[in-house]
């Protein structure tokens, strides 16, 4: 083995010693879905949960109609 540089010595604010190797492999191999909200979406919907559950309500607001439009394949963005 060679000897590591100082550039090459992790820095001692790193602590992986709690860390367990392949934590989210499962869930990233099954596909991630991140959406980025705009700064004023984001002050009003804090957490996945907020964001969640407020689709929902749309969802079920909406009813058949944005259940057809989804489904389309289209994000809508231009």
């Amino acid at each position: 083995m060679s000897q590591k540089s100082e550039k090459e010595e992790m820095r001692s604010e790193y602590d992986f010693s709690g860390g367990v190797r392949g934590k989210h492999h499962q869930a990233y191999r099954e596909g991630t879905n991140v959406v980025l909200l705009d700064p004023e979406v984001a002050r009003v919907f804090r957490d996945a949960e907020a964001v969640n559950r407020a689709l929902r309500m749309l969802i079920n607001l909406a009813g058949e109609e944005v259940r057809r439009n989804l489904t389309k394949g289209s994000s809508g963005r231009s």
